[in-house]
């Protein structure tokens, strides 16, 4: 089955995803939202590619290894934003954002016909 190459990498963008979806909902709950205006819009950013990095390499998509280095480039730039807070729903995702980095790039650097 073309898609079980993808097994771990598709885990660690749905995984991803879940964690951006509740640090930006967390993160709207915040006393200063306006501060957590960045952490939001990254969280947003990075669920979207990770849902569809995640949806590209379940078909087997020819797409996947470009994919998968966009998302990482993104996850990246998340993970550096919630780092920079302290609540544990940032810290949280900002790990997610780091495993799904390192899985996309793995992937990525295989191709997607590899």
């Amino acid at each position: 089955m073309h898609n079980q190459k993808f097994e771990s990498c598709i885990a660690a963008c749905n995984d991803c995803a879940d964690a951006c979806d509740m640090c930006a909902s967390a993160c709207l709950q915040e006393d200063d939202v306006k501060m957590m205006a960045r952490c939001i819009a990254l969280d947003i950013d990075c669920a979207q590619i990770c849902r569809v990095a995640a949806g590209v390499m379940a078909r087997g998509g020819e797409a996947a290894n470009a994919i998968c280095q966009a998302c990482a480039a993104i996850c990246d730039m998340c993970a550096d934003e919630c780092a920079k807070h302290s609540m544990q729903h940032c810290q949280d995702c900002a790990a997610a954002c780091r495993r799904c980095a390192e899985e996309c790039r793995r992937m990525g650097s295989m191709g997607a016909s590899a």
